[in-house]
């Protein structure tokens, strides 16, 4: 329940659960939002630690970086490389 309930939530875990859950479907994301919980719990028990939401920006952005990271491994061991285009925002200042 605790799982489902991130649908809306503006959190890090929130962010983790709609991506797998457009990529995988609602059951298993579910599944493994449920299993994420559990570690994060299991480890703030047994180190008497607290839980520090990072937000749900900060999620989206190591995510955008590791994608972006993987892009540039993948056109490497293709032979070619990557180059940055200005976006819309950077024309416009």
């Amino acid at each position: 329940m605790a799982a489902f309930s991130l649908t809306q939530s503006r959190s890090a875990l929130g962010a983790f659960y709609r991506r797998l859950r457009s990529r995988l479907g609602a059951p298993k994301a579910i599944t493994a939002t449920a299993h994420k919980i559990a570690r994060l719990f299991y480890r703030m028990w047994t180190t008497g630690g607290q839980y520090a939401d990072p937000g749900m920006d900060y999620y989206e952005q190591r995510y955008h970086e590791q994608v972006l990271n993987h892009l540039r491994n993948k056109a490497r061991s293709l032979g070619f490389d990557l180059v940055a285009q200005p976006t819309a925002k950077e024309c416009v200042s």
